[in-house]
């Protein structure tokens, strides 16, 4: 335990030496209405290159509508957990849509996406199972497979020859068989989860070669799609659509609210007895309480645009494209990314920081991203495009990008 305030001043100073101590920007204001992509911050309006505002949607006037007509009825906060009596019409309504919208037979809400992967992953795993996750994944699926006690495996990002291996070593040294579950849950399990889009690389997952994984070893796959959901795919359904994976290939699906639909919160999407067992054993929904009704609400409606209007994918994919190819003719050297998520690789933290600072000094917020968050020596700028932004913003960034580089290069 450290309590001790030396102790803990010198790892602080220890992190400040490494370049990688944490500090919280405070965004004051967003200075022009119906512009997600301008913010005030430092006392400067600046253009938000570092959101997950995909579409968007975040100050869209029907969201903003739908949660403000909602408080009229059922005031703010939801009072309790959906298990007590903080289940509204709003949050039933919702489920249901997502459930259309992914093509399962149900959906449940959770609070965050952190939380729906705890609590999935608490659920169907105990220390007689093993979690096999791709080494990029997200946070909170690893801590999800430690807190559950079940055996963590990682293999390299992407790499379905090394998930082979581990899966045929585990099975050569008679790791499977009959567990004795408290749960109830039945035999010993591995459960392969996978981002569907990594959130800081912006490359997507190998799902179709996954699922074939899966089905070889008997395996349940699990697939975060937290940044592909509304993004990516046709008619904006994700990895799974884009990669043409079939919903029951992948049992359990993971999306977030706060992303693409503008809003807060998560969901599990699956058949129905999965929802219902997580509803008996998923502690991260069962003892906390419900969304506020009105984030259901404006969610519902974030939904609904993201769905119905198309147009904002495609002016997505429009400026990523415009992005790279202006970025390639600069010399900067994105990493290889086909979604809105281009990261720049820096390699050293000091420089990512440097680098975030110029480009705030040139009027754009792109947050630096260094270890723990991502892997030693691989500090990166991780920059994030909205449909919201405009022609003329990208073009600035990419140009100034390109000086940067040009003198970070010579430097």
């Amino acid at each position: 335990m450290r309590l001790d305030s030396q102790l803990l001043a010198r790892e602080l100073a220890a992190f400040e030496a490494q370049h990688t101590r944490r500090r919280r920007q405070l965004a004051e204001a967003f200075p022009e209405p119906g512009d997600p992509t301008a913010v005030r911050v430092g006392g400067h309006v600046l253009r938000n290159f570092c959101s997950n505002d995909y579409l968007g949607l975040s100050h869209h006037p029907e969201l903003i509508r739908a949660a403000t007509e909602c408080m009229s009825r059922f005031g703010f906060g939801a009072g309790s957990a959906h298990l007590v009596s903080g289940h509204s019409h709003e949050h039933h309504a919702l489920e249901e849509e997502l459930a259309a919208f992914t093509g399962r037979e149900r959906a449940l809400l959770f609070s965050s996406g952190y939380m729906a992967n705890l609590g999935v992953i608490g659920a169907l795993t105990d220390r007689h199972d093993q979690v096999l996750a791709d080494r990029a994944n997200h946070a909170s699926l690893l801590d999800a497979a430690r807190l559950s006690g079940a055996r963590l495996r990682r293999y390299a990002h992407g790499d379905m020859a090394h998930a082979e291996q581990m899966l045929l070593a585990q099975r050569a040294g008679g790791e499977t068989g009959e567990s004795h579950k408290s749960n109830g849950a039945g035999t010993a399990t591995t459960l392969i989860v996978t981002d569907g889009v990594f959130s800081m690389d912006g490359d997507v997952a190998p799902v179709s070669a996954l699922t074939a994984l899966a089905q070889r070893h008997h395996c349940a796959l699990m697939v975060d799609d937290a940044h592909g959901l509304g993004v990516i795919g046709a008619s904006g359904r994700g990895t799974l659509e884009l990669t043409g994976a079939a919903s029951q290939a992948v049992p359990i699906l993971v999306g977030t609210l706060g992303k693409a639909f503008g809003t807060f919160g998560a969901f599990v999407a699956g058949d129905a007895a999965l929802i219902d067992y997580l509803i008996q054993r998923a502690r991260t929904y069962i003892y906390t309480t419900a969304l506020p009704p009105a984030v259901a609400a404006a969610s519902r409606a974030g939904l609904r645009l993201a769905r119905e209007e198309h147009w904002r994918r495609e002016r997505l994919h429009t400026l990523t494209l415009r992005f790279r190819a202006a970025a390639a003719a600069l010399a900067v050297p994105l990493g290889a990314s086909t979604t809105p998520i281009q990261p720049l690789i820096v390699g050293d933290s000091a420089w990512a920081l440097a680098l975030s600072e110029a480009l705030m000094n040139a009027g754009f917020w792109v947050a630096a991203i260094r270890p723990p968050t991502v892997p030693a020596g691989t500090a990166r700028l991780r920059i994030t495009l909205s449909a919201a932004h405009r022609d003329q913003d990208v073009d600035a960034l990419a140009d100034t990008l390109g000086k940067l580089w040009r003198e970070k290069s010579a430097a």
